[in-house]
């Protein structure tokens, strides 16, 4: 449960200005109707001058000022970037990179997720705020650390093999269940005890691809531990509820796992204004939010109010662009409106980072626009605390991610450009999609789309099988069920159980060549036709595939896949398609009209405007029009125009 929704507000940092801006920034705060702010995210300096030696009287003055206007503090343990005294006396702190390079002091999260000292004084830091802070009235949350894994989610040091040599013993149990997983067998790798096992450092050729894999699930659990051991700490002496910021859908850390560890997700993510694709990447991360929380509401903990500072050029955000990307966190599941930052800085790396006050103060575009947004979500509480219906489910899996991210593959795949493909295909055609972890129980969904889910269990296997006979209609993808946990090859060859399933056999892959590959040869992926009742252009890949109990919709017509399968449906009591390629364009929205046709999913509007988006929560559709034209929409028997760039909240049954 997130209290005191609507939250309004963004990351606020007093400590980097004199005092006699706070109380301007109090009158600024109440004028543009802030809820809560985020207080001490990076203020370890400021909070332990010297070890052992705590200030606090800044932050008392701080909370105290926003407690009696009523604006709640979400109260951030300040861990993500430790002092530079502690580094200089404790240079053990320190990450160290693949390639044996030590980071330095200078920029943020310069620590390692498995030193010991680190987490000795990150903890007893820790443990000070919540004794003085955790029955405090204004605390209306706690917000551990910031962006886990953000810039150091790896680190190769000799105490991280050490962190990673328990890691695997609790896995695996003896040496010789390790040996047996990693295929140590191939190559000379076989080893006589776990003190002979290192991180994947840099090296001669392909590492071990279990050992990689097995490493990166230690270094996302290496640094859910440093979470949970700032939960026990606030535990302890708290009754608020615990949060961490998210990154969206970010490859170093397995979120299906730390969703797990907080009382409610939240999210950090920058659309980039320039890029038309990037609202429907940003619904996806919505959605995405939503379903690792089980379908409860959710917060954007970060966004900006304008440009950012980090890309190549920082495109601005129009006030159309601003009012759309938040009224689509609202839409989708989000219980308030979170910024970085509150002020913006006039000092150090992210100056020129929109803030919700930006350089030239209240009398400016961005503010009015901030006063506007809080107005406007004051007026959506009945929204709050309410979820989001999907009747769609995409299956993402962590594992198959960091496993096709692998250099030892058939090719190399973009599994997040794979999934968000198929996700832009249900956007466009104004359908709700929730995520699913492999495994999960996919009962009440309608549709199951399975995108290069390379790594599979057995649980993944039986779930997608039993969605299916329940009456699901189910889509599996190229390169799916093609290895088992440790990564060896699934039992029964490609596809395993899900032969029977799909009425197929893959016999082998044969991915297009890269022109890239081939010097003088312009970049890009290869496209190919394939032909039949689904016709149009696919690109990167094709299979031998054979039909043995499906209908086929679609043959290759290149290369030594030529006349085979591209596309195949098996009926029953619920079709089981397979694709054996990545379609492209209006081949791929054909694919999505087919596959929602057969589960018996409708869109929630008809309209013309592939850029309208439609999503229903709390009783509310939201119609988000991010086109330059307007769009015409029917919505059951009524009809109605969304202006270009504006949006319509409508009441519905």
């Amino acid at each position: 449960m997130i209290p005191r929704a609507p939250w309004f507000g963004g990351d606020y940092n007093p400590e980097q200005w004199p005092r006699e801006v706070w109380d301007d920034d109090i009158r600024l705060m109440q004028k543009a109707g802030v809820t809560v702010a985020t207080v001490g995210v990076f203020s370890w300096a400021h909070l332990e001058t010297a070890d052992g030696e705590f200030d606090f009287e800044w932050l008392d003055a701080i909370i105290e000022k926003l407690h009696a206007v009523g604006i709640g503090v979400d109260l951030a343990t300040a861990t993500a970037s430790p002092p530079p005294w502690l580094a200089l006396a404790h240079p053990d702190i320190l990450p160290v990179t693949a390639d044996g390079v030590t980071l330095g002091v200078g920029s943020r999260q310069h620590y390692s997720p498995s030193s010991a000292t680190y987490r000795r004084y990150a903890k007893r830091l820790v443990e000070k705020l919540v004794a003085r802070y955790g029955h405090h009235p204004a605390v209306v949350a706690w917000h551990t650390n910031n962006e886990y894994g953000c810039h150091v989610s790896r680190c190769y040091s000799d105490e991280s093999a050490v962190a990673f040599r328990a890691w695997l013993q609790e896995k695996y149990g003896t040496i010789a269940a390790l040996n047996d997983a990693w295929g140590t067998a191939f190559w000379s790798q076989r080893y006589g005890s776990f003190d002979e096992v290192l991180p994947p450092r840099a090296m001669p050729s392909f590492p071990n691809p279990t050992q990689l894999l097995d490493f990166d699930r230690f270094s996302s659990d290496a640094l859910l531990d440093l979470h949970r051991m700032e939960v026990e700490v606030i535990r302890a002496g708290s009754n608020a509820p615990i949060t961490t910021n998210f990154m969206g859908l970010f490859e170093p850390l397995d979120y299906w796992k730390w969703a797990e560890q907080v009382d409610f997700v939240s999210d950090d993510f920058y659309p980039d204004p320039a890029d038309e694709s990037s609202v429907i990447v940003a619904a996806m991360h919505r959605d995405l939010m939503r379903s690792l929380g089980g379908g409860k509401p959710w917060m954007l903990m970060e966004q900006a109010t304008s440009a950012v500072n980090w890309r190549t050029r920082n495109a601005p955000k129009s006030d159309s662009q601003y009012r759309l990307v938040s009224l689509q966190s609202v839409a989708r599941g989000s219980d308030g409106l979170m910024h970085f930052q509150w002020r913006q800085s006039n000092r150090g790396a992210e100056k020129f980072h929109s803030g919700m006050v930006p350089h030239g103060g209240e009398n400016t575009r961005v503010f009015r626009r901030v006063e506007a947004m809080g107005a406007e979500l004051a007026g959506l509480a009945d929204v709050m605390g309410t979820e989001v219906e999907a009747k769609v489910a995409i299956v993402l899996d962590w594992d198959s991610w960091w496993a096709l991210r692998q250099a030892a593959n058939p090719a190399q795949l973009d599994y997040r450009r794979t999934v968000f493909a198929w996700y832009r295909a249900l956007w466009e055609k104004h359908v709700t999609v929730d995520f699913a972890r492999p495994g999960a129980d996919l009962s009440g969904y309608d549709l199951v789309v399975v995108p290069t889910l390379q790594v599979v269990t057995d649980a993944a296997l039986a779930a997608v099988a039993e969605a299916n006979a329940a009456g699901a209609t189910v889509a599996v993808t190229y390169q799916s069920a093609i290895l088992n946990d440790t990564l060896g090859v699934v039992d029964g060859g490609y596809l395993g159980s899900w032969q029977d399933l799909l009425g197929v056999r893959v016999e082998e892959f044969a991915p297009y060549a890269f022109p890239d590959q081939f010097e003088n040869a312009p970049a890009g992926a290869p496209t190919t036709t394939i032909a039949g009742e689904l016709s149009g252009t696919a690109s990167g890949w094709s299979e031998i595939v054979h039909a043995t109990d499906a209908e086929v919709k679609a043959t290759f017509t290149e290369g030594i896949a030529a006349g085979g399968p591209a596309i195949t449906r098996r009926s029953g009591e619920a079709p089981a398609w397979y694709i054996a390629t990545q379609p492209e364009g209006e081949l791929m929205g054909a694919i999505a009209d087919a596959l929602l046709a057969d589960a018996g999913v409708t869109p929630l509007v008809a309209t013309d405007e592939p850029r309208l988006e439609a999503v229903v929560r709390g009783g509310k559709l939201f119609l988000l029009n991010h086109s330059d034209e307007d769009a015409t929409v029917s919505v059951g028997s009524t009809e109605l125009q969304v202006a270009a760039g504006e949006a319509a909240i409508l009441s519905v049954d």
